[in-house]
């Protein structure tokens, strides 16, 4: 079984909220670790905008609740008709999150049978409690750079086998790949870009976040690949042309890593095109469309390089 941070911070925050609310003599000190249970976040920039919301609901929640109950009574109609007033108000002002978090205090009033300075000072130190432990241990985020890397190093492998197995297609005319790895990449890059999402959500102060744009230059990258197919299906006979694209393909897949060595590579494609034209040209229908798949294929290699090239690496 694995534990997350999420579970550590929260049974770590919990006792931590309710012994401080029990140290400053609350009412109700137990709900201050329901507070920080429901404030607990997996990133930063979700922990910060959920405590504001929670905490402006809690307040809200506070004036509602003395405004309906004090002139209506302490019944259970008047909850009825604080919360038909209260939720609405929330939406209004985009603070619904702390809904939840706010019908803590709202039963705690209704339960008070009378509002007076004293329980919404109580209150107010509850919510400051509860959300304030979760608060500070949202502030503590585990790097997630040797996660990221190893995504990265999963994703370029494939890749490699990806252009390698393109590259034996033209060569020979192999049939036999599975094509696994596109499955198993589409499913990488979706754990990459969450994963990298939510390191982005863990730097504030970061404008521009390498992994983030590095794996969807790697999705646009990938959708090339899946278009390039069709076209390589179309190619079932050797020739000069494969040949020289397959010599092409096979140095690409040994050139898949963060470095941009694009521009080496684009220059090769500008050659290669200009000895296609000066070749001979096709003899039978045939041979025609198989050579128009082996140009499409080269100008979406191209596209694949052009989006390698505009990628600005710095670190990664």
């Amino acid at each position: 079984m694995k534990i997350g941070y999420r579970t550590i911070k929260t049974a770590v925050g919990t006792p931590i909220a309710i012994w401080i609310a029990q140290i400053l003599a609350l009412t109700n000190f137990a709900s201050a670790g329901i507070l920080t249970i429901l404030c607990i976040q997996n990133t930063r920039k979700r922990s910060i905008m959920s405590a504001s919301s929670r905490f402006a609901a809690c307040l809200l929640a506070m004036a509602f609740s003395y405004a309906v109950f004090e002139t209506i009574g302490y019944h259970p109609l008047a909850i009825g008709i604080m919360l038909i007033l209260f939720i609405p108000a929330t939406v209004k002002l985009k603070v619904k999150e702390g809904i939840v978090t706010s019908s803590v205090i709202i039963l705690h009033l209704y339960g008070s049978n009378n509002i007076g300075l004293e329980t919404l000072i109580n209150e107010f130190l509850l919510i400051v409690v509860g959300i304030g432990v979760a608060l500070i241990l949202n502030l503590y985020m585990p790097s997630l750079e040797s996660n990221l890397k190893e995504k990265q190093k999963q994703i370029e492998d494939n890749f490699s086998i990806i252009l390698k197995e393109i590259a034996e297609f033209l060569r020979t005319g192999d049939q036999k790949w599975s094509g696994q790895e596109l499955t198993e990449t589409a499913l990488m890059l979706e754990d990459a870009k969450s994963l990298a999402y939510r390191d982005v959500e863990n730097h504030l102060l970061r404008n521009h976040h390498e992994y983030y744009h590095y794996f969807q230059m790697r999705q646009k990258q990938f959708e090339l690949l899946e278009r390039m197919l069709p076209h390589i299906s179309r190619v079932n006979h050797t020739y000069q042309q494969s040949m020289i694209m397959a010599e092409f393909f096979d140095e690409l897949s040994d050139s898949v890593h963060p470095g941009n060595t694009a521009v080496l590579f684009l220059k090769q494609i500008k050659e290669m095109k200009e000895g296609f034209k000066k070749g001979e040209l096709p003899q039978t229908r045939e041979e025609f469309e198989e050579r128009a798949s082996l140009f499409n294929l080269l100008n979406e290699i191209e596209q694949y390089l052009i989006i390698k090239r505009s990628f600005k690496k710095s670190d990664i």
